[in-house]
């Protein structure tokens, strides 16, 4: 369907086109966006067209490229798909060298920056005692973050934008932190927040934990703004927004009436921490379903990403290790509703046609049963002791060749449809 107005020359040729020809014009296009010499590919097809101009043949693919919308496969061995494939490549390749670099640069800050702190004001201790004072280098650090988060918005090289855009991210958190709690030493602003979680003293929770989780999500919030192509930020905003919430001190009295959600059954001893995240994880199910019932594509990807941590929530939650002192009712209710969510999961994200949601929802189920495998046979006996352990991994090799072949099945399902 050619739906904007063009000349009535070029209309006219449109119109004149099979499908054969208005292929080359595509792959042609494609060609000359992506920075390809096209002139040898034209010359291979040229034959294939009435003779007419370049200029004219610029504006007949740009069009088609245009106004098409069309499910593509390239031909075999062809231009196009080797500038795909490659692409595919250099891309996980940039992905991981961005991870790695992330690690490396957060683990060399994490080891030498308080050495490099030391040896600044042992050494340099009249002229920059002031300007390097803890209290100013953190603030220094601050405005830094700030920097790297902004400037790094606009560096076109993925792997440089990813690093930069993290280093501020974490300086954002960790300095704010700092600057929060009045700790400038990373060993100690951590205590602060482990201690003002659970504590009574509600402001306090309030700027040592919530504030800082609120920067980096407005942070966040900017980068996607900016960068909407760089998916994996949803990810990271779902969790900076979960912890800025959740972190609140009005939560503390509310988990009372969250948990019993996913934990009804009052029955001996549960450590705080379980039904903490048991309440963390009925919050962030009911902003999940909030979200869904929007129907608005604008939040699939947050939903995707909330997906994703409940999903390690429920795995988490249903683990047998959480119930082996007591009663196991809520150990069953957990996986009656485990099923029931990796159910509903795959069936909305089956009929949105939303590809993460689906393969989450499978992946997950996989581990959910490798796990419950584990845990039914250390109902019985230890996994790694007694004679039968060769017949457990036999077993455990049958279960991922069934789970393999159940999710070609769900595949050729999908492709089907």
């Amino acid at each position: 369907m050619y739906g904007k107005t063009v000349s009535d020359s070029i209309s006219n040729h449109l119109n004149s086109l099979n499908n054969e020809q208005k292929t080359v014009l595509y792959e042609l296009a494609v060609l000359q966006k992506n920075g390809f010499n096209a002139d040898e590919f034209w010359l291979k097809h040229k034959h294939e067209f009435p003779k007419f101009s370049d200029q004219v043949r610029d504006e007949l693919a740009r069009q088609v490229f245009v106004n098409s919308q069309i499910v593509y496969s390239p031909p075999k061995n062809s231009a196009v798909q080797f500038w795909m494939k490659t692409q595919l490549l250099t891309n996980w390749m940039f992905y991981l060298s961005a991870f790695i670099a992330i690690c490396a640069l957060i683990a060399l800050f994490k080891k030498y920056w308080s050495l490099l702190i030391e040896v600044v004001i042992k050494h340099l201790a009249p002229l920059f005692r002031f300007l390097f004072s803890p209290f100013l280098l953190t603030c220094e650090l601050f405005v830094i973050a700030v920097v790297c988060v902004f400037y790094g918005c606009t560096i076109s090289e993925f792997v440089m934008r990813t690093v930069i855009i993290h280093l501020g991210l974490f300086l954002l958190w960790s300095q704010s932190t700092a600057i929060f709690t009045g700790e400038y030493w990373v060993k100690k602003y951590i205590y602060e927040i482990e201690n003002n979680f659970w504590g009574t003293d509600s402001w306090k929770t309030v700027k040592t934990i919530c504030l800082p989780a609120i920067i980096v999500t407005l942070a966040l919030v900017y980068v996607l703004y900016k960068l909407p192509a760089d998916i994996f930020y949803n990810y990271e905003i779902v969790l900076s927004g979960i912890a800025a919430v959740y972190a609140l001190p009005f939560w503390r009295s509310f988990e009372k009436y969250l948990y019993p959600v996913l934990l009804p059954y009052k029955n001996g001893y549960r450590t705080r921490s379980v039904n903490s995240l048991a309440g963390c994880t009925v919050v962030a199910i009911i902003v999940a379903l909030i979200l869904v019932f929007q129907w608005n594509p604008i939040f699939y990807n947050v939903i995707t990403a909330l997906i994703s941590l409940l999903l390690l929530s429920l795995l988490m939650l249903s683990s047998k290790t959480n119930f082996r002192y007591y009663s196991f009712k809520n150990y069953y209710y957990l996986q009656v509703l485990t099923v029931i969510f990796f159910a509903g999961i795959f069936l909305y994200g089956f009929y949105l046609q939303l590809n993460e949601i689906i393969w989450f929802s499978l992946i997950g189920a996989c581990l959910f049963i490798v796990l419950k495998y584990f845990e039914i046979i250390s109902f019985f006996s230890n996994w790694k002791r007694g004679e039968a352990w060769a017949w457990k991994l036999l077993g455990l090799a049958g279960l991922l060749w069934l789970l393999g072949k159940g999710i070609l099945y769900v595949s050729k399902i999908l492709y089907a449809h």
